[in-house]
């Protein structure tokens, strides 16, 4: 940037313009026995390795559960990201799950 005559320097704010407002979190689920469990994955960083070991862990705490895998829903990362997060609600809704794990930077 051009400095002034008097030494000073135009100063821009480096956040944009709030662009979606605050919603409220949905609620937690009061236990994770019995429950749907899905898991996203971005197909990048180790999802294949530490999935299988979350749900290991989760089905030692909680019996009953049931798990959906990554691959019922594609990558939420590269060329078909806009389309496999568009559908995600619908699959939610028709899968029946009740909590998802979103799993290496999705």
């Amino acid at each position: 940037m051009a400095q002034r005559d008097n030494g000073s320097y135009p100063v821009v704010w480096p956040r944009g313009a709030k662009t979606v407002d605050i919603k409220p979190l949905a609620r937690r689920l009061d236990t994770l026995e019995g429950k749907t469990i899905a898991f996203l994955w971005d197909n990048l960083f180790r999802g294949d390795e530490i999935w299988p070991m979350l749900k290991e862990e989760l089905s030692r705490r909680y019996s009953n559960m049931t798990f959906i895998d990554h691959d019922a829903f594609g990558s939420t990362h590269g060329d078909e990201e806009h389309r496999v997060l568009a559908e995600l609600p619908g699959k939610i809704k028709s899968l029946k799950i009740d909590a998802v794990v979103s799993g290496m930077g999705c």
